[in-house]
């Protein structure tokens, strides 16, 4: 079994979040997604999330590409994460390209960058709202 894993914040999920999760799953047989906790998001990425961690793991959860959803506690848990589960594929967006290279060195797993959806993101999602609310 092939094992792949990718990891966010994933709120405000949306139609390219669920690209990268398809794309992703299509590395192999089994999909873990790491998803950042709020602490770990407002501590160290300094984002407030709209969804709270337990809210955002349960769309997760229902989309059926992911096969099971691990917190994110910090940067630096990746290498660990890869020997825990037993991952072949590391897989991010391409706006992280070249930041995980490490990994190949550190561990068995292929690293990989997909391209984003291009029309979409949740900063832009965002800004629309505010710009629609003013």
């Amino acid at each position: 079994m092939k094992r792949i894993i990718t990891y966010g914040t994933f709120d405000l999920l949306h139609y390219g979040h669920i690209n990268l999760l398809r794309r992703a799953k299509q590395y192999g047989d089994y999909l873990v997604v790491a998803l950042s906790t709020d602490e770990f998001n407002w501590n160290q990425k300094q984002k407030k999330c709209y969804f709270d961690f337990e809210k955002r793991k349960q769309l997760l959860e229902a989309i059926r590409y992911v096969d099971l959803v691990i917190p994110e506690n910090g940067w630096e848990q990746k290498v660990s994460d890869i020997i825990e589960y037993h991952i072949d594929t590391f897989v991010m967006g391409d706006d992280w390209a070249g930041k995980f290279d490490f990994i190949e060195e550190k561990t068995d797993a292929t690293v990989i960058y997909l391209p984003r959806t291009p029309e979409i993101s949740t900063s832009q999602i965002k800004q629309d709202l505010e710009k629609f609310n003013k």
